[in-house]
């Protein structure tokens, strides 16, 4: 028995990786990417990179510069992944089987999440600023929706992963929707959501300077200026501050989860 299943397991391990070479080589033929080529370009890059791409002492004279600009990133990805998720939890509060008002308001929510979801906050941008042009607003609300779609269906799920023991319980006892919701089912699934609100305001930080490169505002504008200007100094000072504040905020966001989970 135990052979049979580790031949099966084998067997479907060869098979996986097999359409994975059948599908890479395939994939080379038909675009005609030169892989020897590609390989002798990253030693390329990376010399290129350590020659010049990295901040010096004259690019320190840009940092009052910087700096209101990284603060007006940081703020603006946070107040769109908060608002977005108080939406988010009303959408997923209708959309979940478990707290859904009815079938209808379910299927909107959902299809409102995969909507939002699935599309690029790149194409937001692009959309979004034939209407608003290059504004700060441009870039909030490419966030928020990027925000809103992805919130809804983590909370959705978060929700339909909680125990019906409790909402059972509450329902035996002629508990309200609203009682229910307040007292089952945020308590249960609030720490998981604040998980994903955290992880949420990281990646949004991520976006939001290419989103910035877009619309003309926040950090990203000020890499894509230096970039183009060809003072790679200056613009690689502005990378080590982006990673630099990324990984303040994912610190923060760990010490958060390790006392809520």
């Amino acid at each position: 028995m135990r052979d049979d299943i580790f031949t099966k397991r084998r067997n479907g391990n060869l098979v996986f990786f097999l359409a994975l070479l059948i599908l890479s080589v395939g994939s080379i033929i038909i675009t005609e990417y030169d892989v020897i080529k590609g390989f002798t370009s990253i030693t390329k890059a990376v010399i290129w990179g350590g020659s010049n791409f990295y901040p010096d002492a004259e690019s320190l004279r840009i940092l009052p510069e910087i700096f209101p600009k990284l603060q007006e990133t940081v703020l603006m990805s946070i107040a769109a992944t908060t608002v977005a998720a108080v939406l988010a939890l009303v959408l997923s509060l209708a959309g979940s089987q478990t707290t859904r008002i009815n079938r209808i308001f379910s299927i909107v929510s959902r299809g409102i999440a995969s909507l939002f979801r699935n599309i690029p906050i790149v194409a937001w941008a692009m959309v979004l600023m034939i209407s608003f042009s290059q504004s700060p607003l441009t870039g909030y609300l490419a966030l928020f929706f990027g925000s809103l779609g992805f919130l809804t269906r983590a909370f959705m799920e978060t929700i339909d992963e909680v125990g019906n023991n409790s909402i059972e319980a509450l329902q035996a006892t002629g508990a309200s929707y609203f009682h229910i919701i307040f007292q089952a089912v945020l308590p249960a699934s609030m720490p998981q959501m604040i998980s994903w609100l955290l992880y949420m305001i990281e990646t949004n930080i991520r976006d939001a300077t290419l989103v910035g490169v877009l619309t003309g505002t926040g950090i990203g504008f000020s890499f894509d200026l230096y970039y183009k200007r060809f003072d790679y100094h200056a613009a690689s000072l502005v990378v080590l501050l982006i990673v630099i504040t990324v990984i303040v905020i994912e610190l923060v966001s760990n010490n958060v989860r390790r006392v809520i989970l």
